[in-house]
């Protein structure tokens, strides 16, 4: 990339950053152009479509939830590091307004820009439900597209419930126990 290539394509990253969180994913791409001091078909030649944009933007926070996947596999309680994944995978997806959803519909379309987050998240996350379901701590019939699921539902039923802090937490402490080998007849 030439110089000025990577000017503009740092500048349409941080006023994306605000503008999702500001006004969440679904922030006007013209609003986040100008406010890099750029036209729109700049933004689009850098990031094809809205997706593009927001797998660039949260690439670091999914950086630092492989990060966080990986040193979980040397947790000597597979079940717990799952859990602790899990719940930072909630987190995450609930940063920003809009952001489960598009997660939600990206789990379904392999073409996603999106799913450049997607497939190492599912893959990391694979690793620590392998390690929970050979431990016998989770059903064998879990997979981790299911899970990834669940916690994009959760951080989605949460945005739309902002009033309860909690009921992500709650939520999830739920899902969790619908998973657990102990819970086959539920």
């Amino acid at each position: 990339m030439r110089a000025d290539a990577r000017r503009n394509h740092g500048r349409l990253l941080d006023a994306a950053r605000t503008a999702f969180s500001r006004h969440g994913t679904d922030a006007s791409l013209e609003e986040i152009a100008r406010s890099a001091g750029v036209g729109i078909g700049t933004l689009y030649r850098h990031f094809p479509n809205r997706h593009a944009l927001m797998s660039a933007v949260f690439e670091e926070a999914v950086a630092d939830l492989l990060d966080r996947s990986r040193a979980l596999l040397d947790d000597p309680r597979p079940c717990t590091a799952l859990v602790t994944w899990l719940r930072a995978v909630v987190r995450h997806a609930g940063e920003y307004r809009g952001l489960s959803r598009a997660l939600l519909s990206a789990g379904q379309d392999e073409a996603s820009a999106l799913s450049r987050c997607s497939n190492p998240m599912r893959t990391a996350g694979g690793e620590l439900l392998a390690r929970a379901q050979v431990a016998g701590s989770v059903r064998p019939d879990v997979t981790i597209g299911d899970l990834l699921q669940l916690t994009n539902a959760i951080a989605l039923a949460s945005e739309e419930t902002p009033s309860d802090p909690a009921l992500a937490d709650r939520l999830l402490t739920l899902t969790l126990r619908g998973i657990t080998a102990d819970c086959q007849d539920a």
